[in-house]
């Protein structure tokens, strides 16, 4: 696994921590409906609360499933208090700065808050004070509560019968994406960040890793739901979130906030840093002065350098499509859009592409060094390329461990040389690309030659 320790410093400086980790089927297509639009009854947590069902105080013995879920989620999974969160100060400060009633009661808070789905598909034992709840992850289990016990119980089934295919990274990170960066149904604004909500990161294998686990990958895991190595996890994380910030792009009720583009997509730093700084420095891959409002594309970024390793062709048009995107957000909304699509055409090809791939020990070698070279090179200029950078080599300095790449002796040895990058990277408001840059070069020292 990860650097835990230095991980959740990292990630508790941000003020929010909120990830998922899942067990569910790859069979199932990476189309189903996510749980907030689906068709199904949403029971309520009542349901899976048993201590025969998921409630078990401790694990079971000799059972294909732990038992204790439930408990592990009220106890050890902020999911479980995300309600809770919108009765505090902070919270009641953020509505009314946004001319709402109140965050317990807009949707708009609702909607990442709890398992906010309509009226008429809530069950009598639901509540929506459960916060993000199991079926907000693993959709309604109106059909499926009863089907996933019967004794010709098959995973296959319970998917059919309304189940979220979480096991699969693409539909787990479609999941995730939905709160931690905005989908169609659920809109996070840069007016909402301006009232004050915390900024939002995502990165689909650090998140899963970091959560509290409430399953146990074994063969029986592995025969009925498939197994992904983190890189994978992590390059078609990488993928479905740019695709996700495309999409926005494309459409013209999310892209745009009056005469203004939807600045949440743009990266922080851009505009929110000390005048007195004159830090801007030329970065190769957005081809963009100083004084100019960039979007964010630490995702983009990552792309690049996993493409640059594994399809040099791909990464070169990538590459044109990514400076032709940079430059059109200078010019007009149109022509955003005309190479928001022209790079989703590009990008769309890549998550099938990475799920083929089984990303040997050569691969995650070339990708360590890849991601730490990119920051040499001068690419981690902004906050959210180096934030997403650290949390990739945490990801694949695991995989290397964990496929024998590296002993266990050389993965404490990088760990710690990995320190001075997470601690570059634990305020956002204070980063200085330089001292990230060092730690970098610190960094690179350990790793295998």
């Amino acid at each position: 696994m990860h650097n835990i320790g230095a991980t959740q410093r990292f990630w508790r400086s941000l003020g929010f921590l909120a990830f998922l980790i899942f067990g569910i089927s790859f069979s199932a297509t990476a189309q189903a409906p996510l749980p907030i639009v689906d068709k199904e009854i949403h029971m309520g947590v009542f349901s899976c609360a048993g201590s025969t069902c998921h409630g078990a105080a401790q694990p079971w013995k000799n059972v294909n499933i732990l038992q204790n879920e439930y408990v592990t989620w009220q106890r050890r999974d902020k999911h479980s208090k995300a309600y809770a969160v919108l009765l505090n100060k902070d919270s009641k400060r953020i509505a009314r700065n946004l001319g709402l009633k109140s965050a317990e009661t807009a949707d708009m808070c609702l909607d990442c808050h709890a398992d906010n789905v309509p009226a008429k598909r809530r069950h009598r034992t639901f509540q929506l004070s459960d916060g993000v709840s199991c079926e907000a992850c693993h959709g309604g289990a109106g059909r499926w509560v009863g089907t996933h016990i019967a004794a010709n119980a098959s995973h296959e089934n319970n998917i059919r019968n309304g189940l979220f295919p979480t096991a699969d990274p693409e539909s787990r990170a479609k999941l995730c994406l939905g709160c931690h960066l905005g989908d169609k149904d659920r809109r996070m604004t840069h007016r909402i960040m301006g009232a004050g909500h915390p900024r939002l990161s995502f990165e689909l294998d650090t998140f899963t890793a970091l959560q509290p686990a409430h399953f146990k990958v074994d063969d029986d895991y592995r025969k009925r739901k498939g197994s992904w190595n983190g890189v994978q996890v992590w390059a078609i994380g990488q993928a479905v979130a740019l695709n996700t910030v495309l999409e926005t792009l494309m459409d013209p009720k999310r892209g745009r906030d009056g005469m203004f583009p939807e600045l949440v997509l743009f990266d922080c730093q851009a505009c929110h840093r000390p005048m007195s700084g004159k830090k801007w420095q030329a970065r190769s891959t957005v081809g963009l002065g100083p004084g100019r409002v960039r979007l964010n594309d630490a995702n983009l970024l990552m792309l690049q350098i996993i493409t640059r390793h594994i399809d040099s062709g791909l990464a070169d048009t990538l590459q044109t499509r990514a400076r032709a995107l940079h430059k059109a957000s200078q010019t007009s909304y149109g022509a955003l859009v005309e190479q928001a699509k022209a790079l989703h055409q590009v990008t769309s090809q890549m998550v099938k592409k990475f799920a083929a791939r089984q990303f040997s020990k050569d691969d995650l070698s070339a990708l360590l060094k890849g991601v730490v070279q990119f920051g040499l090179s001068g690419q981690y200029v902004d906050y959210s390329g180096a934030e997403q950078a650290t949390m990739a080599l945490g990801v694949i300095t695991s995989a290397m461990r964990d496929t024998g790449a590296i002993s266990n002796a050389q993965y404490s040895v990088i760990n710690k040389a990995l320190g001075g990058v997470y601690k570059a990277v634990e305020k956002d408001e204070g980063y200085d690309s330089r001292t990230f840059v060092a730690a970098l070069r610190t960094a690179q020292k350990a790793l295998p030659k």
